[in-house]
């Protein structure tokens, strides 16, 4: 298919998927897949499915959190704990490109389905196994959920006002680390894969990613031997840089390098900061944090939201209202980037949710396929590997049986 063609799936069409994961981190990664254009098989435990099928609150029986993060995928119920539920998962991978797992590690060997094992069937098989902290370590078998991570990576000790209590990042970025990180390294497998002609065992560990991702905070420390103090709604090093009080509300301000603070100085009328050679740096400002964040915050509190904005964007100055969840869901920027989509749910029909961060300019894709409803399409995938009709009646009707049971 063409990539100008109206209904293009998207780059990775042609890849298989074979998706293990539950809760957050591995259906993250593997939506990020579908979204690209995998076809992405998701295999559910019968009668529960998801864990997240579970959470609340439901919406014509359908759980929000499942529903956000597995769209762009199939869905079918196997048992692995059977042999017939092994069986069938061992024929997909036999066709498959890549698996996706993120039970603690041993759980697929325990299985007999490890990678070894996998790998020997299918030796163009890429196999990413996500955990909360890797297949080596002490801490391997420890349980592992996103705050969990938080803690022990150092992130939750960055966050939080200056003085007071670390505080949890509000999005779980423990594990949606693991999510972009997990499907950046099985694009570079399927790359490598090209020229060897095989597949590869990949381990995310969820702490390692979050370890990752502290930046330039873990090289100040290092280089210091100092621990960050939690900085609040401001920056560690660089000032003035955070939330500022106006007459009807807050505006965070973010004056990252020396020319926006050229321009604030402007744009509020602070002719003497403006002069003042102790804050013609970086450094001098820092040295004076307090002072240059009284001096900003006494011109932007006699503004209105409104007037501060104007005054910011004409002299372009990095800013921001601080908007709830759904007015930065309709703000008309969200809106023209096509991150606000609707979709047809089986269950609740006309359904809204946020839509494909990445963008082929030129190549738009296909519609987004809902997320599906337990063991939707078993009778399908199970069609497609072989199965007799009897077979899969058989099936079928035990996922419906073990869902009524539920």
């Amino acid at each position: 298919m063409s990539i100008a063609d109206p209904v293009w799936p998207g780059p990775l069409v042609g890849l298989k998927v074979i998706d293990l994961t539950r809760i957050l981190s591995g259906p993250f990664a593997s939506q990020i897949l579908g979204d690209l254009g995998a076809e992405v098989i998701k295999v559910e435990r019968p009668g529960t499915g998801d864990e997240t099928r579970g959470f609340p609150p439901h919406f014509s029986g359908e759980s929000h959190y499942f529903l956000s993060i597995n769209r762009n995928k199939k869905s079918i119920a196997l048992d692995l704990a059977q042999p017939k539920g092994r069986q069938v998962l061992i024929d997909l991978v036999r066709h498959a490109d890549i698996l996706i797992e993120n039970f603690r590690p041993g759980v697929m060997e325990r299985l007999g389905l490890g990678y070894e094992v996998l790998a020997a069937l299918n030796p163009r098989l890429i196999y990413c196994a996500i955990s909360g902290f890797g297949l080596t370590g002490p801490l391997r078998d420890a349980p592992a959920f996103d705050i969990v991570t938080q803690a022990l990576s150092g992130a939750l000790s960055l966050n939080g006002e200056p003085g007071g209590a670390p505080t949890k990042i509000g999005i779980p970025l423990g594990d949606l680390s693991g999510g972009v990180y997990a499907p950046i390294a099985i694009l570079a497998a399927v790359v490598e894969r090209v020229m060897t002609g095989r597949g590869r065992l990949i381990d995310i560990s969820l702490h390692d990613c979050l370890v990752s991702m502290l930046g330039y905070f873990a090289q100040l420390t290092l280089m210091t031997g100092q621990d960050p103090p939690r900085a609040g709604s401001g920056h560690l090093n660089i000032v003035p840089y955070g939330i500022f009080p106006a007459h009807d509300g807050s505006m965070v301000i973010a004056c990252l390098t020396q020319v926006f603070w050229e321009k604030l100085c402007v744009a509020l009328d602070l002719p003497d900061e403006a002069k003042d050679p102790a804050l013609a740096t970086m450094t001098g400002r820092l040295a004076e944090r307090e002072r240059v964040d009284a001096a900003v915050a006494a011109r932007t509190g006699a503004l209105t939201m409104a007037a501060l904005e104007e005054r910011l964007r004409a002299h372009d100055i990095p800013h921001a209202p601080i908007l709830e969840v759904g007015a930065a869901l309709a703000h008309p920027h969200v809106r023209e980037r096509d991150m606000m989509v609707e979709i047809e749910h089986p269950a609740l029909g006309a359904l809204a949710m946020t839509g494909r961060p990445i963008k082929f300019p030129g190549s738009p894709q296909g519609p987004i396929a809902p997320p599906p409803m337990l063991g939707q399409h078993g009778a399908e995938i199970l069609r497609s590997l072989g199965y007799d009709e009897a077979e899969i009646d058989a099936m079928c009707d035990g996922v419906a049986a073990a869902r009524a049971a539920e």
